[in-house]
């Protein structure tokens, strides 16, 4: 049986705390500014918790970070990833899973995620920072993707790319559907 990883907590409770003091800001501006309860980032800054990715997103815009900025471990020259050992984060709002591969380093301003979606719910996104746009290529199943106001239905090899700073919607339409997801930063 594949070992599914929780949420890398404290790697997010310490890049939290160095994000929010780099920013200068207080607890209680940020959690103002994401919208959450100052005892919930305090809980996460101190390693407890298990945030959603709606949670970090909103954390990540309030630090004007991107997400993976905040749970991203440091990473060695060689990196491996295998096929489900790297941190999942879970939506509150679908049956939506996010797992990062690998973060832009400074150089390179980009992110690389494989996003799953099953049916039912859909995943609605809120705007990334300025200037963000999303790459999706779909591996397995079928998948609804893109802007909130024009979604695409995309099959296995089937590619978009949409403006990730506008409301967008991920959407499962088969069982096991999982896509490629690419964040380019500016």
């Amino acid at each position: 049986m594949k070992r599914t990883p929780e949420p890398p907590i404290a790697v997010i409770a310490a890049a939290l705390k160095r994000e929010r003091e780099r920013a200068g800001l207080s607890l209680a501006e940020v959690a103002r500014r994401a919208g959450v309860a100052k005892s919930t980032l305090s809980q996460l800054e101190a390693g407890s918790g298990n945030p959603s990715v709606e949670t970090l997103w909103s954390l990540g815009n309030a630090l004007d970070v991107p997400l993976s900025r905040l749970i991203e471990p440091p990473t060695p020259k060689v990196r491996v990833v295998r096929a489900g050992e790297n941190p999942r984060v879970t939506s509150d709002q679908a049956f939506y899973t996010g797992s990062l591969l690998t973060a832009g380093d400074g150089r390179a301003r980009r992110d690389v995620y494989i996003i799953e979606s099953e049916p039912g719910a859909v995943r609605r996104a809120e705007p990334h920072l300025p200037g963000t746009v999303e790459h999706a290529i779909v591996a397995s199943g079928r998948v609804r993707i893109g802007p909130a106001d024009e979604p695409v239905e995309l099959g296995p090899g089937d590619y978009v790319s949409y403006p990730g700073d506008a409301p967008h919607v991920y959407e499962g339409l088969e069982p096991g559907s999982w896509a490629v997801l690419i964040m380019e930063h500016p």
